[in-house]
Parts: structure tokens; sequence; C-alpha cells
């Protein structure tokens, strides 16, 4: 009896001490981690942005960083490269469509040809820097040599401004076109009809510059203007105002003209009409 008495005495006491067991197994137990879909923060790739072309070439010689605002016509004008030659080293199917901070070949690759001289963009006119006004040009030592002949490419100029001519062409002197004299704001004309390759300030010491293709023959450039009337590829009339003279970086008020045949400068007096 003392036997059965003593079992059934524990069995309500082993039960109670699994009861807690489990308990205690369960509050100790290891969260169970959610895996559902919901619950996981995917991380996206990496934005791979490709590199603009020409990018391994910026800052070394030759090339150019395109800045907001430049087109292959303006960045041809800065370094002085024909700007069909610049499209053509850099693949550009289509010359305006160029991206800020693309890099450009803008000197001719090694073992090119170079290309004419009349598909270079001039530089703007040369002019003295000191003048004295009301004294003529030097006649120069030796006589000049007379026009070249007709041919189809020919134009009949008139003058860009009514004012005097206070220096005139002379290569000796790297005078390379004549400087007209004048007001701040008189009118400066295109010389013949033609289209506005290039209008702005790229070149230092010309101020406002104004350069017009004609065909391909002749251009002229207009120098220190004080206000530029006409923009890149606009097409312009013989006689059409174009700008307003100025003094930009030049020591007075004064058109600086110059007609290029072929690439190269040539006497403007040649030219225009006698007065």
């Amino acid at each position: 009896m003392m036997q059965m008495a003593s079992l059934k005495t524990w069995i309500p006491i082993v039960l109670a001490a699994a009861v807690v067991s489990a308990c205690s197994t369960e509050q100790h137990r290891a969260p169970v981690e959610d895996r559902s879909a919901s619950s996981v923060v995917r991380v996206p790739p990496p934005i791979m942005v490709p590199a603009l072309p020409g990018s391994e070439n910026a800052g070394k010689p030759g090339y150019y960083t395109v800045r907001p605002g430049d087109t292959v016509r303006k960045i041809a004008a800065q370094v002085n490269q024909p700007w069909r030659e610049i499209a053509r080293w850099n693949n550009l199917g289509n010359p305006n469509a160029i991206e800020v901070g693309q890099v450009l070949r803008v000197m001719p690759p090694p073992g090119s040809a170079p290309p004419p001289a009349s598909a270079a963009v001039p530089p703007p006119v040369p002019v003295a820097t000191q003048i004295t006004p009301g004294v003529a040009p030097a006649a120069p030592a030796t006589p000049p040599p007379p026009p070249p002949s007709a041919g189809a490419d020919d134009l009949e100029f008139i003058w860009p401004a009514s004012g005097q001519v206070v220096d005139g062409f002379d290569e000796t002197k790297n005078n390379t076109g004549l400087s007209i004299a004048g007001k701040a704001g008189d009118p400066v004309f295109a010389a013949a009809d033609g289209v506005v390759l290039y209008a702005g300030t790229a070149v230092r010491g010309y101020g406002n510059v104004i350069v017009l293709q004609h065909n391909n023959t002749f251009l002229t450039a207009y120098a220190h203007n004080q206000t530029l009337l006409v923009k890149d590829n606009q097409r312009v009339k013989k006689g059409q105002k174009i700008a307003e003279m100025g003094a930009s970086e030049a020591s007075r008020v004064m058109l600086g003209f110059e007609i290029r045949r072929s690439g190269k400068p040539v006497d403007p007096a040649r030219y225009l009409p006698a007065r």
C-alpha cells in the first residue's frame, strides 16, 4: 500500500515538472526567421552610366572637352580648324549631336593629310592697336599684284562701313585687313550674300567677331564690334546690317575688316568698289 501511495503521490509532481519544462523550453526557443518574400529587403544593382565618347582623352593635347553652349562650328573657330574635319576626325554623323563632357579630337590624327586651305576657319582680323586718327596708311614698298582673273566664285563686294580707312592691308606688318574708323553704334554691313560661319568672342584680342562664308572661295571677317545682330548658320544678304561698330578689345572705335580668298588673306581694297 505504501508503494502504491508513493506512486500516486509522484505522478502529479512529474506531470507538473513536465509542463514547467515544456513552458521553459518554449520561452527559450530561438526565434524563427521569416523568409517570406515580403520581409526580404532587396538591394538594387548599381546603375552603370556609360562613359561619354572620348572621355579617356580628356586633358590630352589635341583634344577638347565640350562645354554648355558649344557647337562643332564654335569649337572649330576657337581652335582654327575646319569644322567638317573635326566632324570627320570624330566620326560625327550629325555634327550637331554632341554632348556636354564629350571629348573631341580637334587636331589632325598622326599621318593624316592637311585639309584644303579654303576649308579652314580664318582667325579674326589682325589690326593695329595704336592708330593716329587722320593718318593714311603708308604705301607698300612694292606695287600690289594685279587682281585675280574672274571665276565662277568671284563676288562683287560692297564696303562694310562708311568710315575712313585708318590702317591698310600690309602683310609685312601682319595687317591682314582694313581698319575702318567710326563712332560707337555705327552700322556694319555684310559685304556680300552669305552664311554666318561664326559669331562670338572665341579669340582673345579681337572682341566681338563675325565670320561670313560667301561661297567655296571667299570668306569675310568683321572684328571689334560693339553688338552682334546675327547668329551662327544665319543667312544674310549683301548690305544687311549685321553688327554695330565698337571698340571691343581695341584701342578705339573701328571695324577690322578682312577678305580671305581660298583661305588666304587678300587686300580688301582690290575687291571693294572705289569711293
